[in-house]
């Protein structure tokens, strides 16, 4: 038993336990310093925005606010099923359309003041960061599988 700065008896948990950071006992990759960054990224989106939903009011947070969680948690299931998928090019582009639609329904609620200006702000840039990251990776992963999924620039 080891002893805090203090000098009283500290508990620590057995040798063979998992790490509290990783939920399949060291098996897969599940840690977040190993998940794409984007990942991550969007996981810090989605708890905010689930964190804004809740405060919307009642006759608005089963109606729109359902659809607009909804929408975020479906694109943090894609990405984390593409990360670990050989084919992501799908994947992701379907994430990319959700994305887009999110910033539709961001605009909305900003709209029928749900959202402040700041709060729009701050999901915009958060939903324009994860877009162009994920505009990365399908790109990058088109190119590998050889799909016409990748976006192309205007032709103007």
């Amino acid at each position: 038993m080891a002893l805090s700065r203090d000098g009283k008896p500290t508990q620590r948990p057995p040798a063979s336990a998992p790490s509290p950071r990783s939920s399949l006992g060291g098996r897969g990759r599940t840690d977040a310093a190993k998940a794409p960054v984007v990942l991550v990224k969007w996981y810090d989106v989605v708890k905010w925005l689930l964190e804004r939903v809740d405060s919307f009011p009642k006759n608005q947070r089963f109606v729109f606010g359902q659809r607009l969680a909804d929408r975020a948690i479906d694109v943090l299931e894609l990405l984390v099923e593409a990360a670990y998928s050989p084919r992501k090019a799908d994947l992701l582009s379907r994430a990319n359309r959700d994305i887009e639609v999110l910033r539709w329904l961001v605009r909305l609620a900003k709209d029928r003041d749900l959202f402040t200006m700041r709060q729009y702000g701050f999901a915009c840039k958060g939903l324009t960061e994860c877009g162009r990251m994920l505009g990365g990776w399908l790109k990058q992963s088109a190119a590998k599988e050889g799909t016409a999924d990748a976006p192309t620039p205007p032709p103007f």
